[in-house]
Order: structure tokens, then C-alpha cells, then sequence
């Protein structure tokens, strides 16, 4: 078990962080934490487990450093039973079990299921908790209740105030307990730092490499590298119980092919779902648009759309520059919306 601020300390001392009061102000709630994890859990019929120390919600603007700050914990949490985890991937990974409980025909899946988890881990690492889907927004009350009275600890990142949590989202009401549980078992820490980090570290980089080829590909594997920095894994997304699948994700970055994202027929919910899920998406070869690739063109349309409104940073590869790339065929006249907001968000700053 290592300090968090003595590791927060030496990385800045390399020149590997900045100093930022923000983020210093909320070390020591990971501290708290990994203090309470490293304090041996001794049960008997005579002692009860002590009781564990509240979570911590960490929200704030994009770029701000959360991701890095949980990562942080993380290694200095070595040799505690902590897992780090996308949310997406983790409410993923309970609908699969859930299902499996089923089949073997338990009437209540979220109980062996919770308890299942609870076994495996004293501390939950979420990044990026947000809800969008309904069958998540049911079950997640029920789900936390039972990891909390087993002594899971939360420590998670958002982009959102709890209270914002599935705003606007179907029968709410039955998902607001759900915060205040968040409220009161957990410690809220605005990370209010000024700095956004993932834009600063975009300054002066181009975001939009043509024509599409090693070398683009090359340039957009530095990108990755530096704003995701590490593999990835695949994130799953459950849009109106259909998955929708990116096939890597890290930090509130995703990398895809074209196709992979407009050459499956996926509609305007799932481009919406993936712009609620990421904060950059990393888009390689998309090609030149005509008749010929029709589907693909206006499916490519709808993701711009999303990413534009939600304001997700696009960095990309492509055959031609915005306005070169659909130059014949139906739609043409429709697509010089999407040239100009490919254009708009290649400035520095956009989306800031």
C-alpha cells in the first residue's frame, strides 16, 4: 500500500503531472480510503467487520484529471482486493450474470449476483458513472444496496452532479432513491480545477489527418496513446436491449474504425448513446461518400450530429477533406451541414 500524495508528489516532481491545487484538495478522500482498505477485515461470532468508510463520488468538467486521480488510488491501493472498472462494462458484465442466475432459475438475480461481486472485492473503482439506459436506471438501487450492506466501497468518477444522474430518463422517479443512497453513503467532491488537461495536451495537434493511410494511422496511434494511456478494452453498450459495441475504450476515449461505427446499421439512439458515453472518439479511414455507400453516408451524418451536440472531441483519419467527401448523389446538399461541423470541430478549443 503506497500514499496517494506521495505518489501524486513524485509524479509531478518527474515533470509526469502538473501540480494542481484541485486535484491536491480531493487526495485526501483517496487517502481516507486506502487508509480503511488496508486494515485487515477480521470477522468471528463474537466481532462484528468494521464498519467501512464512505466512498467517494468525484465529478467535474471534462479533462479535469479525474480518470488520473482514480488510477492513482488504484496503484497505490497494490495488494487491496480493488478493481478498476468502466461502469458501462460493469452493468455489462450484471446483465450477463443476471441473465446466467436466471437460466439456473433464480427468481432474484441481483441478489447472488451482488453477492457474487461482493466476494471478489472490497472497493469498486467506476470510471465515468453515468446512466442512460432504462434497464440499468432499474436495477442499480437494489444493486448498490446490496454491495453497500455487504461493505463494497464506491470510489467513482462522473461528468455529473449526482443529482443529474439519469436526467430526463424514463420513470425517473423510481431512480431517484438511488441518489440520495449515492448521497449518503458516499462522500461528493467537485473536481473544480480550471485546467482541462485532455484539451491542453489537443493544443496545436491536428485532429483531422487526410488522406487516410499508414501515416494518418500512424499519427492517430500517438493520439490514442496519449489522451488514452493504455490498451483499452472493449466497451459495451446496451441501447433499447440491443448492444452496441466500440471496440477499444479508455479514460473516456474511444478508437474505431469507420465501419465499425457507420457500416452497421445502427440508428440515431445508438450514436446518441455512444456521444453520452465518451468524451473524444478516435475515428479511423472513413472514406469518400456517394451513392454507392448510401447507408453509411447518412448513418456517418446522424454520428456527427451526436458527437457535434454532445460536444465529443472527433479525431480522425479520412480520404478527403470535409468538403471533398461527399461531392456526388443524393444527399449532397444535406451533407454541407456536416462539412462545416467537421470543420468547426477541428479548432483548438472546441468543445471546451
Amino acid at each position: 500500500m503506497t500514499d496517494v500524495t506521495a505518489l501524486y508528489t513524485a509524479r509531478v516532481a518527474t515533470g509526469a503531472l502538473t501540480r494542481d491545487p484541485a486535484q491536491e484538495a480531493v487526495l485526501p478522500e483517496f487517502q481516507r480510503i486506502a487508509d480503511a482498505l488496508a486494515q485487515p477485515v477480521r470477522k468471528g461470532l463474537f466481532r462484528r467487520a468494521p464498519e467501512p468508510p464512505k466512498g467517494l463520488y468525484l465529478w467535474g468538467g471534462v479533462g479535469r484529471g479525474k480518470s488520473m486521480l482514480i488510477d492513482l488510488f488504484v496503484e497505490a491501493c497494490e495488494g487491496a482486493a480493488v478493481r478498476r472498472v468502466h461502469f458501462h462494462a460493469f452493468m455489462q458484465e450484471i446483465h450477463a450474470a443476471m441473465h446466467q442466475a436466471r437460466k439456473r432459475g433464480v427468481d432474484d438475480a441481483i441478489a447472488p449476483v451482488a453477492a457474487d461481486v461482493a466476494r471478489a472485492v472490497r472497493c469498486l473503482a467506476f470510471d465515468e458513472m453515468q446512466i442512460t439506459d432504462i434497464t440499468d436506471a432499474m436495477i442499480v438501487g437494489r444493486l448498490f444496496e446490496a454491495l453497500f450492506k455487504a461493505g463494497v466501497v464506491v470510489v467513482t468518477t462522473s461528468n455529473r452532479v449526482p443529482d443529474d444522474l439519469y436526467k430526463n430518463g424514463l420513470n425517473r422517479q423510481i431512480f431517484l432513491p438511488f441518489i440520495e443512497m449515492l448521497k449518503t453513503r458516499m462522500v461528493v467532491h467537485e473536481l473544480a480545477s480550471p485546467t482541462d488537461y485532455r484539451q491542453n495536451r489537443l493544443g496545436g495537434t491536428p485532429v483531422y489527418f487526410t488522406p487516410a493511410g499508414a501515416a494518418a494511422r500512424a499519427a492517430l496511434d500517438g493520439v490514442w496513446d496519449d489522451l488514452a494511456g493504455g490498451a483499452g478494452s472493449e466497451l459495451v453498450l446496451t441501447v433499447q436491449g440491443r448492444m452496441v459495441a466500440l471496440p477499444a475504450f479508455r479514460n473516456g476515449v474511444a478508437r474505431a474504425t469507420f465501419y465499425e461505427v457507420c457500416g452497421r446499421p445502427l440508428g440515431p439512439a445508438d450514436y446518441l448513446a455512444i456521444a453520452e458515453a465518451l468524451r473524444v472518439l478516435i475515428l479511423d479511414d472513413i472514406p469518400r461518400l456517394s451513392r454507392s455507400n448510401f447507408n453509411e453516408a447518412r448513418r456517418f451524418v446522424t454520428l456527427i450530429d451526436a458527437l457535434y451536440e454532445a460536444k465529443v472531441r472527433l479525431i480522425c483519419s479520412a480520404a478527403a477533406e470535409p468538403e471533398m467527401l461527399y461531392v456526388e448523389g443524393e444527399g449532397t446538399f444535406e451533407f454541407e451541414r456536416t462539412a462545416s461541423r467537421l470543420r468547426e470541430m477541428q479548432a483548438e478549443g472546441w468543445g471546451a
